[in-house]
């Protein structure tokens, strides 16, 4: 189990080079926009467009190593009183597994949304992008989410211990 784990841990890289990668495009693309409409006027048309795409890789190719890794905001206000009644992996776990259940909704909403993109043939204004791939780009990086915190609420109940980084 352990070896699946770590298998999981050097998959989970992928996502976050991918959403380094747009960063990093983001930027050049941001700096070489301003650069162009300062100094010549003639700023890069598509830029808007490319950071809406962009800003979807970054925010969603995260989201399953940011709900593994339990990076997400949190209130700690009844951490002591669970800690101290040893109640803190049923109570992480019962929440995994509901807020995994409830990624359910917003996947097959934004499905049913790029289908219908897709079935009206539409496009991006300036570079004539295909808007149903990143439908189905967010659609299926909520679904990898939904299926992380659901394993991860599985592993707090019953097997805590694999959770720890030290492995």
């Amino acid at each position: 189990m352990k070896s699946v784990i770590l298998l999981a841990r050097r998959a989970s890289l992928a996502p976050i080079v991918l959403a380094a990668l747009a960063l990093f495009i983001l930027m050049v693309m941001t700096f070489a926009d301003v650069m162009l409409r300062s100094i010549l006027n003639a700023p890069i048309e598509a830029a808007t467009e490319l950071t809406r795409i962009l800003m979807a890789v970054m925010v969603f190719a995260v989201m399953p190593v940011i709900s593994a890794r339990g990076g997400h905001i949190s209130v700690d206000l009844t951490d002591p009183v669970f800690e101290r009644l040893r109640l803190h992996n049923i109570r992480d776990g019962l929440v995994y597994i509901v807020c995994g259940v409830m990624m359910i909704w917003p996947v097959q909403r934004v499905w049913v949304l790029a289908e219908r993109w897709r079935s009206y043939g539409d496009v991006t204004e300036y570079l004539s992008i295909p808007q149903f791939y990143v439908g189905w780009f967010i659609a299926a990086f909520t679904a990898a989410t939904a299926v992380v915190m659901v394993i991860t609420g599985l592993m707090y109940l019953l097997a805590p211990r694999l959770l720890e980084r030290d492995l």
